[in-house]
């Protein structure tokens, strides 16, 4: 058990090992340290913010330093930067705007987070182009947006990111025109979805650039231009939203291991090679719930229930952090989009399956019932066991019910079994074969 447990790292991952180990133990010594200013935010909610349904920033704090502080009785640290580990002695080094201290610890997590990718763009430091990975890059963005007051934006990269904030600019009046090197946006949701999203954001007057890779941006200090290969394009502000890196230098300085993801490599208590280090959150790796490897699949949830667990753990109930089957969700306009699991064929074989796939379209609410909604629906699974691998759903309502099929492939469902589950029909909510159970029916015919 833990007398002094100290976290690098103060958002989901981080805080909620802090919050449970002082909730199990409150004579624990919980000592957090952030070099950053903010703590406990929902970066989800960011482009949200820049749209202008989220009114202020702080609205996306979920528990302020001062809750922390004084309800928690976590000692929380901000502007405090941790840069060096030493495991021998167990101790940390720790910088701040009065020099630098040694923390000494009895456990140790590491939840440093990601980084939003920067790639090798001319121009990238220009006044006007913008990563959004984090509270103060979502202020500045608010901010150019506002006082600049820009005619045409520039998003490069097609994924949450790019979707999100193509509908946030594009609502306060910008035109929008979004660049993808790949041949769909929403890349990992696989064709059936990309394509109706990509229909969709035409629609709503989003200028899709796809199998179009940008070099950089133009202009004197301040962006005046995206330049791709055979020409050169006007843009008043840029989003760049490539994806994102786990922060691994800390750990890797200090001798911890990275996995095949390339994050930090943990086993099912978030352990590390160092029994007394943990990683939680996406800087850490994560098991696959299909596949049963280590997975890397930066998000809130995941972040969340592994620090909490890891709270548990270090206090002396040794707790899994639980896997991943990499669910996500995204809004884009009007519609929604989900997927869970292994949706491409391709990466299942690869995982040593022999896929089988199924797409359907059916409404939302039963055929009679006003405002019902199509749905379509992509289930994958295993041939030769039956065993579901993954899914996706996209349209104007419904994409919730992703979590059903992420509920099954969490349990090891096979088609059949996720066919007769019994789901609730309610005219209003559901045809009697809800969407999700039509698209097991007609796989499970497949595999027969």
């Amino acid at each position: 058990m833990s007398d002094t447990f100290v976290v690098v790292g103060g958002d989901a991952a981080g805080m909620s090992a802090a919050s449970k180990a002082k909730r199990e133990d409150p004579s624990c010594d919980v000592i957090v340290f952030e070099k950053g200013k903010w703590v406990s935010y929902a970066a989800c909610g960011m482009p949200y913010y820049v749209k202008g349904e989220v009114d202020e920033l702080d609205d996306l704090v979920a528990v302020t330093p001062e809750e922390f502080r004084e309800e928690r009785d976590i000692d929380l640290r901000t502007a405090a930067e941790v840069v060096d580990i030493d495991r021998e002695a167990r101790t940390v080094t720790v910088k701040t705007s009065k020099g630098t201290e040694e923390q000494p610890y009895d456990d140790l997590l590491i939840a440093t987070g990601a980084s939003a990718i920067e790639p090798p763009f001319d121009g990238l430091g220009h006044e006007g182009v913008f990563t959004i990975h984090d509270m103060d890059e979502a202020d500045a963005i608010e901010d150019y947006v506002t006082g600049r007051d820009p005619e045409t934006a520039a998003i490069v990269g097609g994924g949450y990111v790019g979707i999100e904030m193509a509908e946030a600019l594009s609502t306060r009046g910008v035109d929008v025109h979004l660049y993808e090197m790949l041949p769909h946006v929403l890349q990992p949701f696989g064709e059936a979805v990309a394509e109706v999203v990509e229909d969709h954001l035409r629609e709503q007057g989003v200028d899709l650039h796809l199998e179009t890779a940008v070099s950089g941006f133009g202009g004197d200090d301040r962006v005046g231009t995206v330049e791709l290969e055979d020409e050169t394009v006007p843009a008043d502000v840029a989003i760049v939203g490539v994806g994102v890196a786990p922060n691994t230098d800390l750990a890797e300085r200090a001798g911890i291991e990275l996995g095949p993801t390339g994050a930090i490599a943990t086993d099912e208590y978030g352990r590390t090679n160092d029994r007394h280090v943990y990683a939680a959150g996406d800087c850490a790796e994560a098991t696959n719930v299909v596949t049963g490897e280590p997975d890397h699949v930066p998000l809130a949830l995941t972040a969340n229930r592994a620090g909490r667990a890891i709270g548990q753990t270090v206090t002396g109930d040794p707790t899994p952090t639980g896997g991943t089957a990499g669910t996500a969700i995204v809004k884009a306009f009007e519609l929604g989009a989900a997927r869970t699991g292994i949706v491409d064929e391709d990466q299942a074989r690869e995982a040593g399956f022999d896929p089988v796939s199924v797409t359907i379209s059916a409404s939302t609410r039963a055929h009679y019932y006003p405002d019902g909604a199509e749905l379509t629906v992509t289930l994958v699974a295993d041939r030769e066991s039956g065993r579901l691998l993954g899914g996706t759903v996209v349209g104007r309502e419904g994409a919730k019910r992703i979590d059903t099929v992420a509920t099954a492939l969490t349990s090891g469902m096979t088609v059949s079994e996720l066919q007769n589950t019994d789901l609730a029909y309610a005219p209003p909510f559901s045809p009697v074969w809800d969407p999700i159970l039509t698209a097991a029916k007609v796989l499970n015919g497949k595999l027969e």
